[in-house]
């Protein structure tokens, strides 16, 4: 019997799989624990219905992210900031600032746990950033990090 799982089951699938099973595992475990439910027509036009929605979404997704790699390539984002003698910073540029400043400067929003700086940033210059975006799309770009007295 064909049934689709509306839990994950430990050595049987996830949820959403359709699985073909015992009738009687099916009918006296499965479906009276609310496991699964009997894989009809319709229940199975419902399921290629959203795996068709999530591909859409992915494909969306993966669309953007390629478009906004393209927009970060190259990039250099100025952070003016506080800096002492010999270029040594009051506090540090972290991926939290420099996600604020693409936002407010180039208009590109990114969540800053997207963003990978080797460490955080404490001294004047240019330091290279690493933006993943979605999985296989990343960009490079770098930070120049200037003294705001300047």
């Amino acid at each position: 019997m064909k049934v689709v799982l509306l839990k994950d089951v430990a050595g049987l699938g996830v949820r959403g799989a359709v699985v073909k099973v015992a009738e009687g595992y099916a009918r006296n475990y499965l479906i009276p624990k609310g496991l699964a439910q009997e894989a009809t027509a319709g229940r199975l036009k419902e399921i290629a219905r959203r795996e068709r929605v999530k591909e859409q979404k992915a494909d969306r997704l993966a669309t953007q992210a390629r478009q906004m790699a393209d927009k970060l390539a190259g990039l250099t984002v100025r952070i003016p900031v506080r800096a002492g003698e010999g270029g040594k910073l009051f506090g540090s540029v972290g991926t939290k600032d420099i996600a604020q400043v693409l936002a407010t400067q180039h208009n590109l929003e990114i969540d800053r746990k997207k963003l990978e700086i080797k460490e955080p940033i404490k001294s004047l210059g240019r330091f290279p950033v690493l933006a993943r975006l979605h999985p296989g799309v990343q960009a490079k770009f770098e930070v120049e990090v200037v003294s705001d007295d300047a």
